[in-house]
């Protein structure tokens, strides 16, 4: 299972640069880089709020789940 951030996405579209962003957030540049590269384990929900807040967005704008080639049915 894999959880894509597509924070990066979202930044685009709004032209909005990772220490505009970061600052209106409340968290560093660096933690922004860490969930846009896909390295972050968890993300709180205050974080979460917060980033919808600023992107006037949904959890789901920003986050995809994708299934693991593993977890993919087979057909017979």
């Amino acid at each position: 299972m894999a959880i894509i951030v597509d924070i990066d996405v979202e930044l685009a579209r709004r032209r909005i640069s990772v220490n505009d962003f970061a600052e209106a957030v409340g968290i560093s540049p660096a933690n922004i880089a860490v969930l846009k590269n896909g390295r972050a384990k968890a993300v709180r929900f205050s974080t979460l709020d917060a980033i919808c807040r600023v992107l006037e967005c949904q959890p789901g704008d920003v986050l995809r789940w994708v299934p693991d080639d593993s977890e993919t049915p087979t057909t017979s």
